[in-house]
């Protein structure tokens, strides 16, 4: 438990030594008109009170990555903490709090918008395709297992089936009506319940006082047979960082109504999620010393919460675990419909325009999740395609966020080196891989090696170029 409780330590003093670090060097403004109000148009373009945007901003990327992302990643020993807790600090809360200011100096534009004014407009088309894959995605992926754990806590004749359309029917009516009205309205109740779990997960941990592995006794048991590297980096996505959280960043930054507010929304956000899945960690990492690791995420929360909160405090945990997930998926559907609305530069005010745009994503979503219900490795083929395709997209945020911190003449390191790494993984990982390439280990790093030095020379030139035409 001693390791355990530094890496808790570390995660809160991040927020407030990086963090603030971050801000400082980002240089907000004050008196800067924000998006909420020189754009409020009442529908996405809403100012909302700083309390509820960070609720929302939590919700928003707390969907299953912190939680079974978390158990998943237990499987490869304690060297998970060390992830969770300098992938937060270092990557994760960088990302998502760079992603949220820079739309907001660019009136709340979306992730592609902002990828193709720094990348270049080749790189926003693939970046449109790329978002719009990963948000379908995310709907699919978050869909299934909160439904199939509200099924187990119905009758049976309120089956899988009916809470899936229950929950696609919710979707339907968050994406189309305006933010404040249901997202604005729900939200702080689910996050109520979230915070709820992590914290009574939390106290019984310390109660409990269970023999989790230290850190200079070794990283200890390894569940998993694949190797940490990659594999872990990509199994831990949103407890560490994750390129969805940057499709999210902007639906906050076009509600905030100071520039001030954005370290506590955005970084800190991202640090709470990283103490949500550093919980996780260790609470799965003593189920698996008990009970073994042949069972899958869903069972781990389910016993977890019942079993250490009681059944009313298990419950309301569970209710938790499906309510992160939930409050991700209509955001990503919401998402999706702006990322269109830019591309196709249409206005959102009246209903039967957004309605035009959610049409082909919700039939693309549901036919993702047909795929995962009549096939039997379908959620775990969606998943680790969802989590590769997360981490990428983590890849072309935070080389897009150097580039604009190099033109504004700040320190881009912050975002370099966490890119150069990033880029390294998602390589490797699509390398070696099952569902990737399936290459040996020895060649998969080599390959990942060369196109870490391909990056590291591109960006140099561009830097150069730019040092030139400065001069």
């Amino acid at each position: 438990m001693v390791t355990f409780s530094i890496a808790l330590v570390i995660l809160v003093l991040g927020y407030f030594i990086y963090g603030r670090y971050i801000s400082r060097m980002f240089g907000i403004d004050e008196k800067r008109a924000t998006p909420a109000v020189t754009k409020n148009d009442g529908v996405d373009y809403i100012e909302m009170p700083t309390w509820k945007i960070f609720m929302i901003q939590f919700l928003n990327i707390a969907g299953l990555g912190p939680i079974f992302g978390a158990i998943m990643g237990a499987k490869f020993g304690t060297s998970s903490y060390l992830w969770i807790v300098f992938g937060t600090i270092f990557a994760g809360a960088v990302h998502d709090y760079l992603s949220g200011m820079v739309s907001l100096r660019n009136d709340g534009a979306s992730l592609p918008q902002i990828v193709g004014k720094y990348l270049g407009k080749r790189t926003e088309k693939v970046m449109i395709v790329f978002t719009l894959l990963l948000m379908v995605l995310v709907v699919a992926v978050f869909v299934l297992q909160p439904a199939q754990l509200i099924a187990g806590m119905t009758p049976t004749n309120l089956n899988v089936y009916f809470w899936v359309v229950v929950i696609f029917a919710y979707y339907l009516i968050a994406t189309i009506l305006p933010i404040d009205k249901v997202i604005g309205n729900v939200y702080p109740l689910f996050g109520g319940a979230l915070m709820f779990m992590a914290i009574g997960i939390l106290v019984v941990l310390f109660v409990k006082q269970p023999e989790l592995p230290e850190m200079w006794n070794g990283f200890g048991t390894k569940y998993e047979s694949g190797p940490i590297f990659p594999m872990m980096f990509i199994s831990i996505a949103c407890g560490a960082i994750s390129g969805f959280h940057a499709t999210q960043s902007p639906l906050m930054a076009r509600c905030l109504k100071n520039e001030r507010h954005g370290c506590p929304v955005f970084y800190g956000a991202m640090v709470v999620e990283g103490i949500v899945a550093l919980i996780w960690a260790a609470a799965a990492t003593s189920f698996f010393q008990e009970h073994g690791s042949s069972f899958t995420a869903a069972q781990v929360v389910d016993f977890i919460c019942k079993d250490w909160l009681g059944i009313l405090g298990g419950i309301l945990a569970i209710l938790g675990v499906i309510a992160a997930p939930i409050t991700s998926g209509d955001t990503a559907m919401r998402s999706a419909r702006l990322i269109l609305a830019d591309m196709l530069h249409m206005e959102q005010k009246s209903i039967s325009k957004r309605l035009l745009l959610c049409a082909p994503l919700f039939a693309v979503s549901l036919g993702l999740l047909i795929f995962s219900i009549i096939n039997a490795n379908g959620f775990t083929i969606i998943w680790r395609y969802f989590s590769w395709c997360n981490q990428t997209l983590s890849v072309f945020t935070l080389w897009a966020l150097t580039v604009y911190l190099v033109l504004e003449r700040k320190n881009y390191f912050v975002t370099y080196v966490p890119a150069l790494f990033m880029t390294y993984v998602v390589t490797t990982y699509i390398c070696i891989a099952p569902e990737g390439f399936s290459l040996p280990q020895s060649l998969s790093y080599a390959i990942g090696t060369f196109f870490t030095i391909i990056a590291v020379a591109w960006f140099n030139m561009w830097r150069s170029s730019q040092l030139g035409v400065r001069s």
